[in-house]
């Protein structure tokens, strides 16, 4: 089928082009995007021998004024560059292409200062140019056009070809639409409307998910795992890890972050890597909502607190360098909007309390990942963000309150994975397991674990601590089992070398900084008397079923959750959600979600960064639970760094 073609460029690539074209089309050849185009012209091609920014972004202006698809090809570092197709009107274009391109590369900080240079109007003329690789950009580029004119659907909508311009060796690479894109992206205003969460049904499906890995499969690894162009570049597999470990990377601007899954099976691991990368992408920072009330808590008619989900004491902020400024109701910031599940309408959040690395500045506190997660339904990301929320308030009321929990005979689950995984843990690691009942008084199953070196070799971690929440304990064991276990083997290689380093944090807390400090303290031999409130028991195993009454069940997520907001609502602890679904995500029926409930305390990492100010419950929840008859003052909470890692 034949089409009306506009040309623009200059150069060898535009010759070629332009001859294997001409045949079937009717072409308007073109030096520049000054002169107007043509009121005929169905497809605009943009063609070049070099990489120019300026030009690109040019061409998005000119062809969305009149309404028309544009594709572009170029040569840029020994590489020839195709796409993506931009289709008018629609999200995914050009920028969004370079904005994925480069921030995959490692040295995606050059590539940005070079951008900057040649969106000025400067050129880097190629010097891989060659006859031979511009015929082959040319005949993929004719293919391309011919599927469009034929309504077939083209390669290179959504994506882009490169060519390897010494080899000839061609790719197709994802482009995900920019959530940010200047172009191309409309995000929605954050409103309260649009905040309001009406829980539907989710049939589960696999375990408590509504949506099996499987299912998932081919997606997440087609739309976001792509060494070029994804939203994550790289995936690695440990093969010397007692469990299938996989990890992912995020690359950011300002470096990278790993996000590892751990499983017993290497595809499953891969997967939930892939989703925990993806989690992680979404908490960092608003991608789904532009942001838009700025303002001052004491000017809010319906806002969260800040000083009812802890904050750092007096003293804290009065340390020489201290990062973080006491909170002020007078001080304006950015909000978000949030959901109560137990009020059952919106409410305010702020910014920095609602994504994870928004404390950095002029913040108050700094907020660590704490309760996001992500699901194959937004009441799936809500249960999961509930249980990381319990597992790590579990933990730190353990901890800083040294409560001598139950320990429970782990061989009395009755789960024969989980004894399969047990005993794998002592033959190829050398370490046992000691699980401890850290269910607080909402009765929802937590677990502590420590997993403690059985060999007498000392270059190794002698323990290390892990935690895990679900309505099923032994889900929650095994949880805590891959979290821990799973880090043991790379870790010892990094604590055989630094051992000096940890002892100095043992013996000053102050040198805590960092989130892996805090597990490898423990590993120290020293180190272990910190926990002889929960080694040194003297009193029989608890068995799984003493510990844990049977719970319903529910082929209904949803069902699980109005049970779990029923004890909450009795023990009035609010349940705040904040969508932090991306339109990355979303296109594939996912959706990630950061749950906030005001009094449980949050995880923190670095000593100096500790918050308890304000959250009274590490003090009364002790007493209820009966392992003490008062309320414990702030003084007498555990000093020391706490262990997870």
């Amino acid at each position: 089928m034949s089409a009306n073609i506009t040309i623009v460029g200059n150069g060898l690539l535009r010759e070629c082009v332009a001859e294997q074209l001409a045949p079937n089309h009717h072409l308007t050849l073109l030096p520049d995007l000054e002169a107007p185009i043509s009121k005929q012209t169905t497809l605009l091609l943009v063609m070049h021998d070099y990489w120019n920014p300026s030009i690109y972004k040019k061409a998005e202006e000119v062809a969305r004024e009149i309404g028309i698809d544009w594709l572009r090809g170029f040569l840029s570092f020994g590489e020839g560059v195709i796409g993506p197709l931009v289709r008018a009107g629609r999200e995914g274009c050009s920028q969004c292409a370079d904005t994925r391109k480069m921030m995959a590369a490692t040295d995606r900080e050059d590539l940005w200062k070079i951008q900057q240079v040649l969106s000025k109007r400067n050129t880097i003329e190629d010097q891989w140019l060659s006859q031979t690789g511009l015929l082959q950009i040319a005949q993929l580029i004719t293919n391309d056009v011919q599927n469009l004119t034929d309504s077939a659907r083209p390669q290179l909508e959504g994506a882009i070809h490169l060519i390897n311009m010494a080899s000839l060796e061609s790719s197709r690479h994802r482009i995900l639409p920019d959530a940010y894109c200047s172009v191309c992206s409309s995000l929605p205003e954050d409103s309260q409307t649009d905040a309001v969460i009406t829980l539907k049904p989710s049939i589960k499906v696999s375990g408590y998910r509504c949506r099996s890995i499987n299912d998932l499969r081919n997606v997440l690894s087609n739309d976001y795992l792509d060494s070029r162009t994804g939203l994550l570049n790289r995936l690695m597999i440990d093969f010397e890890t007692a469990y299938a470990d996989a990890i992912v990377n995020l690359p950011l601007f300002t470096g990278n972050e790993g996000s590892a899954g751990r499983t017993n099976s290497y595809a499953m691991s891969e997967m939930t890597a892939i989703l925990e990368g993806l989690e992680r992408s979404c908490g960092i920072d608003p991608k789904g909502k532009r942001t838009v009330v700025h303002e001052c808590y004491r000017n809010l008619d319906r806002a969260l607190n800040p000083l009812q989900l802890g904050v750092h004491s007096e003293e804290q902020y009065k340390e020489q360098g201290y990062p973080f400024t006491p909170f002020h109701p007078d001080r304006k910031m950015n909000w978000v909007w949030g959901y109560s599940l137990i009020e059952k309408e919106p409410i305010l959040v702020p910014e920095r309390l609602a994504y994870y690395s928004m404390g950095c500045g002029d913040g108050f506190v700094f907020e660590t990942s704490n309760g996001c997660a992500i699901g194959g339904s937004l009441e799936e990301a809500i249960f999961y963000g509930m249980m990381e929320v319990l597992e790590r308030d579990s933990f730190l009321i353990s901890w800083y309150a040294q409560l001598p929990l139950p320990q429970i005979d782990p061989y009395s689950s009755n789960d024969e994975e989980l004894h399969l995984m047990i005993d794998r843990m002592q033959e190829l690691t050398g370490y046992d397991l000691y699980l401890y009942n850290a269910t607080m008084e909402h009765g929802i199953p937590c677990i502590l674990t420590i997993t403690k070196n059985g060999t007498s070799d000392t270059d190794r971690l002698n323990l290390m601590c892990a935690a895990g929440a679900h309505l099923d304990p032994v889900r929650a064991v095994k949880s805590a089992i891959f979290e821990s276990v799973g880090l043991i083997t790379p870790l010892n290689k990094d604590f055989k070398k630094k051992k000096d380093e940890f002892l100095a944090m043992y013996h000053d807390s102050s040198f805590v900084k960092k989130m892996d400090d805090h597990g490898m303290v423990y590993g120290l031999p020293e180190a272990e008397e910190r926990l002889h409130f929960l080694l040194n028991q003297n009193r029989p195993m608890q068995t799984f079923q003493e510990a844990f009454q049977p719970s319903k069940y529910h082929a209904d997520l949803t069902d699980d959750l109005n049970t779990m907001l029923q004890t909450f609502r009795r023990l009035n602890l609010d349940v705040i959600v904040v969508d932090q679904t991306t339109p990355e995500i979303k296109r594939n029926g996912l959706h990630c979600a950061k749950v906030i409930i005001p009094g449980i305390l949050p995880m923190t990492f670095g000593h100096h960064l500790r918050r308890v100010t304000g959250l009274s419950r590490v003090l009364k929840v002790p007493k209820q639970l009966g392992f003490i008859d008062r309320d414990l003052t702030i003084e007498e909470l555990n000093p020391y760094p706490h262990p997870f890692p």
